[in-house]
């Protein structure tokens, strides 16, 4: 996904039809406020109408945390950053990422917007029931809050300074995912499965480009 130039203003288009592109933008307040709620409603079930001990959801809920960061890993690394050779999955990987690096200041396109968001949660979730059972609703809101931090921190970083000095290696690794070289630094909720994976840059030596990487971070408001 290299692109001749990185856009630091404007958003792509992704859609002719105005409301297909209206589909394709959202705030991270929206999304919190539409999976709270039914996160919560699936550990109310577990608790009461199966009857889980506070020590099995949490080990269940933590258990989810820890699958989605892995999950984040390989499907940034694998599905985000597949290099297709037809012009309409091309056109497919842009939409589901490629216009992020294209456009990476759009800030109505740091998370995945309610309607596919939705669906492919319902399919995961699914798919989780499926293969074990009542357990799913403990384990699928931990990978839904797993999601949910990820979505936060890929927002933040791309809208904030880091607000503690022990951040600042995750803001720099996107950073350089993003302007130096897109094939390291796939965590950006975490860099441990890019050390376990080798995919890690070298933050004490690595060179970055400081002026691109300022370009890229939001001015605040005067």
């Amino acid at each position: 996904m290299k692109f001749e130039k990185i856009h630091n203003k404007g958003q792509a288009q992704l859609f002719e039809n105005p409301f297909l592109e209206m589909l394709t933008k959202t705030h991270p307040l929206l999304i919190w406020g539409m999976y709270v709620p039914i996160l919560s409603y699936l550990i109310y079930m577990g608790a009461n109408d199966y009857g889980f001990p506070l020590r099995k959801i949490l080990g269940l809920f933590f258990g989810g945390v820890m699958f989605w960061s892995l999950f984040e890993y390989f499907a940034h690394r694998f599905l985000f950053h597949w290099e297709p050779k037809t012009d309409r999955a091309k056109k497919i990987v842009y939409i589901l990422h490629g216009n992020h690096h294209h456009f990476p200041r759009d800030r109505q396109r740091l998370f995945m917007p309610p309607v596919p968001s939705l669906i492919i949660a319902s399919t995961i979730f699914a798919v989780m029931w499926l293969v074990v059972g009542p357990l799913a609703l403990a384990f699928f809101p931990g990978f839904l809050i797993g999601y949910l931090m990820y979505g936060t921190m890929h927002y933040a970083i791309h809208a904030w300074n880091p607000p503690f000095k022990w951040m600042k290696p995750l803001w720099r690794n996107h950073h350089l995912h993003h302007y130096k070289n897109e094939h390291n630094g796939y965590g950006v909720s975490s860099t441990l499965w890019d050390h376990v994976f080798g995919t890690m840059f070298d933050l004490k030596k690595e060179k970055e480009d400081k002026e691109k990487v300022q370009e890229l971070m939001f001015e605040k408001n005067k």
